[in-house]
């Protein structure tokens, strides 16, 4: 009894230590410019893990908008919601170092995409699929000095998902 009680022990444990390694602020980062594009929030809910846009920046570096003032909006979305604020990532699901089996929203052209996510040496890879098609992108840690002074970051155990709503894809 005592070795089935210590491996569930021990199974808890590693799932808190494999949820510290992507549960954060991390930065998108423009693979052409190598230039920030906006920090997003990952976060737990209900043991599904979730991404949230939070800043965006403009090509200069300078921040475009946060959740505290959201000014642009998602043209690709249905209602047009706030960049800041949106989340891209939902529904993903640990299974052993990677997080699987959920979906990654590109705003602009209002395409969902299946998606996984691991923490590789501190940089989170987001991998986005289409049938047997995909491509990897390396997202940073968002550094303190990322944030405008003053911001105050969401509590990422507070966060509730909000899935945004797309259009169907046109089939030819």
């Amino acid at each position: 009894m005592s070795k089935i009680f210590t491996c569930l022990i021990s199974l808890f444990l590693m799932s808190g230590v494999l949820s510290a390694d992507v549960v954060g602020f991390w930065k998108t980062v423009d693979e052409e410019t190598g230039k920030a594009e906006s920090i997003v929030a990952i976060y737990e809910y209900k043991g599904k893990y979730y991404g949230r846009i939070i800043i965006t920046f403009d090509n200069d570096g300078k921040i475009q908008d946060s959740i505290e003032a959201p000014k642009k909006r998602a043209q690709g979305v249905i209602g047009n919601p706030f960049y800041a604020g949106l989340d891209i990532l939902w529904d993903l699901k640990p299974q052993g170092t990677k997080y699987v089996n959920g979906e990654i929203l590109d705003p602009q052209r209002g395409r969902v995409y299946d998606a996984k996510i691991w923490n590789d040496n501190g940089k989170l890879i987001v991998r986005g699929e289409l049938l047997i098609f995909g491509r990897n992108q390396t997202w940073p840690p968002a550094e303190e000095s990322d944030f405008p002074p003053g911001f105050k970051k969401p509590v990422l155990a507070e966060l509730v998902p909000a899935i945004p709503k797309v259009s169907e894809p046109d089939i030819d």
